[in-house]
């Protein structure tokens, strides 16, 4: 068991985050508490990271913030790297995904998440109530805020750096066509796919994932080759989870991610399984060690 780390990466959604998209006062408290005693503090978030102010607690602060899925990193709110997808390449997802009626955000750097105006009456449709069945709560109230308040629909598409593509679909079946689909675009251009339900697929440049997001971090605090520790609970944590010295599956993860990491908290990202895990057995350990 590693219990004093000196570096720490959290995913957020099922992790940090609650299935209401919030981070609990109990998360800010353990980490202000790790960072007090010399440890580093990191986000991995598939989420981009204009995002994460509206989910944190008042006075929230980590060391440092990956973002969209390794694409991205922030220290004290400076780019520190970023990728980028090629237009082309964005141009021809958009084309596919309008023949089959897929959902989607494009995240641009420094704006906010676009769709096209052309595409908003089906993608409307997608994410009309009910909720269906097998999707996460925090998934399904994320797409309903984005349609109401955070997609910026255009006309056509703007600008030149993109960090990711969100994909959303209300049945399994439909993702799944949709995930095939982008197997025969990548065949023209290389890129990366990422997961976190079931129900989406993110795209992001060639060969970048969470692993690689934490690499170039830890090289920009010259902390390679310290003991490190993840905490996550799905599909696009995995590269994370092999990277890490120490990897923590959520108890509210799938039995397919708690099978192939060193431990799994007691309690669930809705009874800030996180804080008691941190709190328990790594802020008790490096303060006894101090």
């Amino acid at each position: 068991m590693l219990t004093n780390p000196k570096a720490i990466f959290l995913d957020m959604d099922g992790t940090i985050l609650n299935h209401y998209n919030k981070v609990s006062e109990y998360t800010k408290q353990v980490i202000d508490e790790l960072r007090e005693n010399g440890i580093y503090v990191f986000i991995a978030t598939g989420r981009a990271a204009d995002e994460i102010k509206e989910l944190v607690p008042e006075g929230f602060q980590v060391d440092g913030i990956i973002s969209s899925n390794g694409m991205a990193g922030y220290v004290e709110g400076e780019a520190i790297f970023e990728h980028s997808l090629q237009l082309d390449l964005v141009e021809k997802i958009i084309e596919k995904a309008r023949e089959q009626k897929i959902y989607y955000e494009l995240f641009p750097y420094g704006g906010d998440r676009i769709a096209l105006e052309q595409d908003r009456h089906y993608m409307e449709a997608e994410i009309k109530d009910p909720q269906p069945e097998g999707v996460g709560l925090n998934e399904w109230l994320s797409r309903q805020e984005a349609i109401k308040e955070a997609i910026n629909w255009k006309a056509q598409i703007e600008g030149n750096k993109f960090s990711k593509f969100y994909f959303f679909a209300r049945t399994k079946e439909h993702i799944n066509q949709w995930k095939d689909e982008l197997e025969n675009i990548k065949q023209d251009i290389d890129f990366t796919t990422s997961i976190s339900s079931a129900h989406n697929v993110e795209v992001m440049v060639a060969n970048v994932n969470k692993a690689t997001g934490i690499k170039e971090m830890l090289q920009h605090f010259d902390l390679s080759g310290v003991e490190t520790l993840a905490i996550g609970d799905s599909n696009n944590d995995l590269p994370m989870f092999q990277f890490a010295d120490y990897a923590v599956a959520m108890k509210n993860a799938s039995d397919q991610i708690k099978e192939i990491v060193d431990d799994v908290t007691e309690f669930t990202c809705d009874d800030d399984g996180v804080y008691h895990y941190l709190k328990s057995i790594v802020v008790r350990d490096s303060i006894r060690n101090t």
